[in-house]
């Protein structure tokens, strides 16, 4: 079952983490939690996206807008590292042959 934080939960959780700054980083489209009837739910990666953001933040002094260019930064490599394990699993799968060439190809690159 994957764990589910309140509001308030998430605050505790994330010690380095003001209520005002949560606002603020979901205003900005930094952290994305779920909404229900009582408010915002977060999910554990919430956790450490916020986390991070406050490491970002108050130890690098980056204001929100830096702080959107590198959160982007990390989501494009986070979905090219998806992309790329992908990647791996269909050659792994693929008949001998054709893995041996995929891999030949990708070595005179």
């Amino acid at each position: 079952m994957t764990e589910r934080y309140t509001e308030d939960e998430i605050v505790a959780t994330v010690t380095r983490l003001t209520r005002r700054q949560l606002v603020q980083f979901i205003e900005g489209d930094l952290v994305r939690p779920e909404r229900s009837g009582g408010g915002y739910v977060f999910r554990r990666v919430d956790v450490a996206r916020l986390e991070l953001l406050c490491d970002l933040s108050q130890d690098l002094d980056l204001d929100e807008t830096a702080l959107g260019i590198v959160i982007s930064l990390i989501d494009q490599l986070h979905a090219t590292r998806q992309e790329l394990a992908a990647m791996a699993s269909a050659i792994d799968a693929a008949p001998a042959d054709l893995r041996g060439q995929l891999l030949a190809g990708m070595k005179r690159r």
